[in-house]
């Protein structure tokens, strides 16, 4: 399709406010975050959250969940299941504080992150 320039001077006006339009739309882009199982692929938690941060992890079944190089710094994991879930370079480091870990969840806890009790 060839257009002159007679059409375009005469629909310069449309472009121009098509143009400014654009130009103010700000849509915010929802990034969501899909976590799938480190051995099947099947997305095991979804959420819209830009940021792990962002997302409720609390009580999240992670087990088997590919967190590989994920920064789940600040994340809110109280309760997850992190079960066999691959963390091989995940960042977990805290707010601090006072928390206390069990001797009896200390096992499982290790187990988490990759290494095993001898």
């Amino acid at each position: 399709m060839k257009i002159t320039k007679q059409q375009v001077l005469d629909n310069l006006d449309t472009v121009k406010e098509y143009i400014s339009e654009a130009e103010n739309k700000k849509e915010e882009k929802t990034i969501g975050i899909a976590i799938k199982n480190r051995f099947t692929g099947e997305i095991i938690f979804e959420s819209e959250a830009k940021t792990y941060q962002d997302a409720n992890l609390s009580g999240a079944n992670l087990s088997g969940a590919n967190l590989r190089d994920t920064d789940l710094c600040g994340a809110n994991l109280r309760g997850a299941d992190l079960r066999g879930a691959e963390l091989h370079n995940a960042k977990f480091y805290g707010k601090g504080g006072n928390k206390v870990i069990m001797k009896k969840d200390l096992e499982g806890f290790l187990e988490a992150l990759g290494f095993k009790l001898e």
